[in-house]
Order: C-alpha cells, then sequence, then structure tokens
C-alpha cells in the first residue's frame, strides 16, 4: 500500500512541473506579442525594434511629420532642408544626425539610438547603419503608394503605441479621397504634373512619385505614356504646348530644396500662354514641401488631398 502512495505522489508531483512549465512558456509567448518589442519587416530586412522607443533618429520627413502628427518626440533629424511645417525640428534640442544622403555616423554612434528610421534616400547606407542601432525602411512604393503609406504609418502606430489615433486618421483620409474622387469623376478636364528644377522641367504620370494625382486621386493624365522614373520624365515646353493640359500641376524642386522659388518664372513664358491651362488660369503650385520632401505622412497626405481637391473648385 505504501508502494501504491509513493507512486501517486510521483505522478501528482510530475504533472504539477507539466503544469507550472505549460504556464510559464504561456505567459512567455504572451509577453512576446504583447510586450516589449515589434518585428517589422521592410523592404531591406527584419529588425527587431523596442516598443515606445526613446532614442528616436528619424531620415525620413514623411516618418517626421507622422510622429509630429502623433506627438511622439524624437531625438535626431538631419536638419537640412526641413520643410516648413516641421521648422520646429530645426531647433538646437534636436541632434543635428547629417543629411538626407549622408548620415554623420560618429554622432549616431555615440547617440546610440533604439530606432533609426530611413527611406529611399538612405537605403544604400542601410548596412552601415544597422550596426548602431535598429534600422527599418519605410519608404513608398509609387506603384502602390496608398496602401505603403498605410502600412508605414501602421508600422508607427505599433511601435509607439498609437494604433487607435493611426486608424481615426486613415479613416478621415479615406473620408476625404473617396469625396474628391466623386468631384474628379464629374471632370471633363484632364491634367499634367510637372517638376521645375532651374531651367528645366520633367513629366510624372500614373505610377510615378506624384502620380498619386491619377491613380488614386482619379484625375485623369493628358498622356499615358509617361516614363514612370524617379527623376521624372525629361521634357519640354514644346511637349506641355502638344499635351496642352486642361489642369497643369507644377512642384517647384528649387523652392524645397531652399533656394529662390523659380517655377513661375520658368512655366509662364510666352510659348505656355497658347496652352488652355494658363489661358484658363488652371496651373496649380503645389507646396513643395509636403509633395517633394516629405511625402507619405500623415499630414501631407492630408495637406495633397486638400491641394488637389482646392483646384477642382
Amino acid at each position: 500500500m505504501n508502494r501504491y502512495i509513493y507512486f501517486l505522489l510521483v505522478l501528482i508531483f510530475s504533472l504539477g512541473i507539466v503544469t507550472a512549465c505549460s504556464s510559464k512558456d504561456s505567459n512567455n509567448e504572451e509577453g512576446a506579442s504583447s510586450g516589449d518589442s515589434v518585428v517589422v519587416k521592410h523592404e531591406l530586412g527584419e529588425t527587431t525594434v523596442p516598443k515606445n522607443p526613446e532614442k528616436v533618429l528619424v531620415f525620413d520627413f514623411g516618418m517626421l511629420d507622422t510622429l509630429n502628427y502623433l506627438n511622439v518626440d524624437v531625438l535626431g533629424v538631419p536638419q537640412q532642408n526641413i520643410p516648413e511645417y516641421l521648422s520646429e525640428y530645426e531647433d538646437s534640442k534636436y541632434e543635428n544626425i547629417g543629411s538626407l544622403k549622408e548620415p554623420d555616423f560618429e554622432k549616431i554612434a555615440n547617440i546610440d539610438p533604439d530606432l533609426i528610421i530611413i527611406s529611399g534616400r538612405q537605403a544604400d547606407q542601410y548596412d552601415e547603419l544597422k550596426k548602431l542601432g535598429p534600422v527599418i525602411h519605410l519608404g513608398l512604393d509609387y506603384e502602390n503608394y496608398y496602401e505603403s503609406f498605410k502600412e508605414n504609418v501602421k508600422v508607427i502606430g505599433e511601435i509607439f503605441s498609437k494604433e487607435d489615433e493611426i486608424a481615426e486618421a486613415l479613416q478621415e483620409i479615406d473620408e476625404q479621397i473617396d469625396q474628391l474622387v466623386e468631384e474628379a469623376a464629374k471632370l471633363n478636364k484632364k491634367a499634367l504634373i510637372i517638376l521645375a528644377n532651374e531651367d528645366k522641367i520633367s513629366a510624372y504620370g500614373k505610377n510615378s512619385r506624384f502620380g498619386i494625382i491619377h491613380d488614386l486621386f482619379g484625375i485623369p493624365t493628358v498622356d499615358e505614356n509617361i516614363d514612370a522614373s524617379t527623376h521624372g520624365m525629361n521634357v519640354s515646353f514644346e511637349y506641355v504646348l502638344e499635351m496642352d493640359p486642361d489642369l497643369l500641376y507644377v512642384i517647384d524642386r528649387s523652392a524645397a530644396i531652399g533656394e529662390e522659388p523659380a517655377a513661375k518664372n520658368i512655366v509662364e513664358n510666352t510659348l505656355m500662354r497658347s496652352t488652355q491651362a494658363l489661358q484658363n488660369d488652371d496651373i496649380y503650385y503645389l507646396n513643395p514641401d509636403v509633395w517633394y520632401l516629405s511625402g507619405g505622412g500623415i499630414i501631407s497626405v492630408q495637406e495633397m488631398v486638400k491641394e488637389i481637391e482646392a483646384s477642382l473648385q
């Protein structure tokens, strides 16, 4: 009888160990899913990021725009050519971590950041930057602009525990876009988008850097055959005259990079006076900060919608 009691006690003890281990494993899994880090899959790899990181460096102005919208503190930014509406980040309380294309690796190393956010302009520096801290690439896919924008800001929301704020902002933007698309559908007008750079111009069409105007907002393009390259398709003013768009959207690169605005003097020349756009006062100079410097942010996308909607009134 004593032997049976002995085996019974051993069995109970063993079951207690198994139950405790199972409970411990379950707690560990719950912590990983709720807890202290987020695994971000991005274009350049997979990065484990601490939740609510404190020492955050941001090289992408669109993501800086989103963090600003969410009232999330950052420690450092490249302080050259910061968009005017984000000029608070020029203050000396923020670390200047280099330029958009040339990070200050020594300063970054001294900071020992918890998170570094980059996009296309810094992609070539990814391998060096990831030696200094967790790096995530949150660039835009111009062929799928809006979906990539939403994915990026949702990542930001998850990292900084701002999911509700992001969901609310995206719902508002969705509603604004739906209204814009309805208004665009009533138009019988076609548009051309050009970037003015000193004395040259380049055209952008569908699936391009500024193609959201056609692809998402529903403004018809005057030319279906524009090459979708990063720097646009080099064109002449004779080309613009030949296409003769009803709406001409102009982005001034000189103004975007801190030089004297030059687009208006370049575009409104003698040749262009024969175009429908100029004759009907339908040339629109878009805000270069939000279109050229900080695309893909919560604030910038909201402003893009507003600008294009205003051009249809």
